[in-house]
């Protein structure tokens, strides 16, 4: 047991994966009401980034002090990120910026936290200089240690510190059978409702959809840090219980094109019937992580008319 400044942390081991996990034996799992996702076409990705960026707006109209929120690594958000940072150089929103607690969602690791298959290199080549100066603070995973679950413990105990995520910004990946994983939640990694964050080995699909998309964005990418990637043994990521805990999320898929299963994975997701009853819906969920999603009341889903192309079918 890890106790944090607000919360008691317990290691939890399902199978190979480590979960670090609140104080909840998950009964009322089979309480949290289901919900529908009902999502927003826009034109292209540039729409998406704004749509974005006004959700921060309207959270800072909303809230007196200081805004925690998850940016999302790859692809679909990098249309934010290319705003806020051109947004940072103007200095017309510099009086929101300083009041954003950033963070990021997950990290592969062992890894250097200047290779630049980091989501945190990404950050900078599209953030830029003036947003990192500007904002109250960044905090990332750090994945150049050699003890990945007290890095992961310091990490949960730093967002807690915080007050509670404000808004989380997140994707959708792709999996066999159009399942689907969040932040890193892999289908068969035995999260529950509990779980702040997790230590889990990593898998094939993941790695080899990861390089993807970071090719696909446009990092610049050397051979030397490929092979490093390639050599990642996990993946730290948040779990159900920031997402479920946290205030506000935003859902954006951008990439269909280059990730041409996400459709499929979108389509299972706004219609898969959810189980009523506590067993079958942990099954269900993990199986299928794509679907804590619909036990949050307040999700915005923006998406690109290319996610509706289905292509094969569930």
């Amino acid at each position: 047991m890890f106790a944090t400044g607000t919360t008691q942390i317990e290691r939890r081991q399902a199978g190979d994966n480590v979960w670090l996990s609140a104080d909840d034996d998950g009964s009322n799992l089979a309480a949290l009401p289901t919900n529908a996702i009902n999502y927003e076409v826009l034109p292209n990705e540039d729409a998406v980034g704004r749509a974005m960026f006004e959700e921060i707006e309207k959270a800072a109209r909303e809230k007196n002090g200081d805004l925690a929120i998850i940016l999302l690594g790859g692809r679909g958000g990098q249309a934010l990120h290319r705003l806020l940072g051109q947004i940072a150089k103007t200095g017309e929103c510099d009086e929101l910026l300083a009041r954003l607690d950033v963070f990021t969602q997950d990290a592969l690791a062992p890894m250097s936290m200047e290779n630049s298959f980091s989501f945190v290199r990404d950050f900078e080549r599209l953030l830029q200089e003036d947003f990192f100066r500007k904002v109250k603070s960044f905090t990332s995973i750090r994945t150049d240690t050699n003890d990945l679950e007290e890095e992961l413990i310091k990490y949960v105990e730093t967002l807690q510190s915080r007050g509670g995520i404000d808004i989380f910004f997140i994707g959708l990946g792709p999996e066999a059978g159009a399942a689907s994983h969040l932040a890193y939640i892999k289908p068969g990694s035995g999260a529950t409702a509990a779980d702040l964050a997790g230590v889990i080995p990593i898998s094939s699909s993941i790695l080899e959809h990861h390089i993807t998309k970071f090719k696909a964005g446009g990092a610049k990418i050397s051979e030397a840090d490929e092979a490093e990637c390639r050599r990642a043994t996990h993946i730290l990521t948040l779990g159900p219980a920031a997402i479920l805990n946290a205030k506000r999320i935003v859902q954006s898929i951008v990439d269909a094109d280059t990730a041409p299963a996400k459709p499929a994975s979108f389509h299972r997701l706004i219609e898969a019937e959810i189980a009523s009853d506590s067993e079958g819906r942990q099954r269900q969920l993990d199986e299928n992580p794509g679907l804590w999603l619909r036990l949050h009341s307040n999700v915005r889903s923006l998406i690109l008319s290319n996610v509706l192309n289905e292509q094969g079918g569930n």
